[in-house]
């Protein structure tokens, strides 16, 4: 049994069953921009139940700020998103989010529960304390991705690939219908990042997922479909990429080399 289903109600079940009729994201065409700096420009996206879709291109693409739009933290000056039929404030609390590893601080004296719990707090009001069933989806989370044994560990203790493990347990307890990982994989080697996408393929049986990253290469062999984003928005609903796609995002010539059954894209000098 999944994660997710075993933890809510048969009549929670039902409900969340009769989204996957419906778009979990819906984007038509929007703008956004810092000032007088384009960042999103007529951007329009749509993504299904069950998706596995990466969004990659350069440094100030707009990729982070497009999960903040998705997010509700940022409010674009035209166009129209609705997440999983609602606006993104008032679904925020059935989406999950890993920000960047370099945004984490494992310094900060606390625990893994204790980060895992924190999770919850979109689900509790005002001076809300944590309760038993709190307690027991931390612990449901961690066993799932396999950390409850952590879970007195200080956070700065773990390694990069425990701590990313941590970080979805965290996303997870709010139960979400959309996972957003900002490049979750940046700072970790290459078999954590195996073991990671192996966890991510579990969880896209319960959920849609948005990944943001910049390496092609690493995520083309696991995700569905692949979005490039530098302002504007490419994307056909699949994992194949042309030459001239990538030429729009990056602004440069590309070519692909062969290395083993994983194809290689790589910017020529410019």
């Amino acid at each position: 049994m999944s994660f997710s289903r075993s933890i809510i109600g048969r009549e929670r079940m039902v409900k969340k069953e009769a989204l996957t009729e419906n778009p979990v994201v819906s984007i038509e065409n929007i703008y956004f921009a810092y000032d007088s700096q384009i960042v999103l420009d007529n951007v329009s996206l749509q993504i299904k139940p069950h998706d596995f879709v990466c969004v990659v291109g350069p440094n100030g693409g707009g990729k982070t700020t497009l999960l903040k739009v998705i997010l509700g933290l940022v409010k674009p000056a035209r166009g129209h998103i609705s997440i999983m039929g609602e606006s993104p404030e008032r679904a925020r609390n059935r989406i999950g989010y890993v920000p960047q590893y370099n945004l984490f601080d494992r310094d900060f004296p606390i625990n893994v529960q204790d980060v895992v719990l924190m999770g919850r707090l979109g689900n509790k009001g005002l001076l809300r304390y944590y309760g038993q069933e709190d307690v027991e989806l931390m612990r449901q989370a961690l066993s799932y991705v396999g950390m409850l044994s952590y879970q007195s560990q200080q956070i700065g203790k773990l390694s990069g690939g425990e701590l990313q493990r941590v970080l979805i347990a965290r996303a997870l307890v709010s139960d979400p219908k959309l996972l957003l990982l900002d490049e979750p994989t940046a700072s970790v080697d290459t078999a954590i990042q195996t073991e990671f996408f192996e966890l991510l393929e579990k969880l896209k049986n319960d959920m849609a997922i948005i990944m943001v990253s910049h390496d092609i290469s690493a995520v083309s062999v696991y995700v569905d479909k692949i979005a490039c984003l530098n302002q504007r928005l490419y994307y056909h609903g699949s994992k194949e990429i042309t030459p001239e796609t990538l030429e729009a995002t990056y602004k440069c010539p590309v070519q692909m080399i062969a290395h083993g059954i994983v194809p290689h894209w790589v910017l020529k000098d410019h």
